[in-house]
């Protein structure tokens, strides 16, 4: 049963996903449905999780909006996520950055990591 559930899961996997890890600024292009049009929409922030693995693995994305922090969770091989882009590398230790949500302001920006 098991080898069965594995070959279903690598059939809906993607072919290439965009190399990001936890603190980097991303911008998620994801297809929203209204009505029976469909358009792309942007949303930029930093990966504060990441988790699960293969074809159930997500992850959030946390920004502030007029002052009230928004996050949001994809699945990573969903056919709504369009691309991901990383507008820049975060430099941070550790796996979770949960501790952002109390944070604001520069408190709640990430070092950038130097190549």
């Amino acid at each position: 049963m098991n080898e069965i559930i594995k070959k279903i899961e690598e059939a809906e996997l993607k072919a290439s996903v965009d190399e990001f890890a936890i603190g980097d600024t991303v911008r998620v292009h994801a297809k929203i449905k209204e009505g029976n049009r469909e358009r792309i929409q942007v949303f930029e922030g930093t990966v504060i999780k990441r988790q699960n693995g293969g074809v159930r693995e997500t992850f959030t994305v946390r920004k502030l909006s007029n002052g009230i922090g928004v996050e949001k969770t994809w699945p990573l091989h969903s056919p709504n996520v369009e691309k991901i882009e990383v507008v820049r590398r975060g430099k941070v230790r550790r796996a979770k950055l949960t501790y952002l949500r109390s944070r604001t302001g520069k408190a709640a920006k990430v070092k950038e990591k130097v190549r």
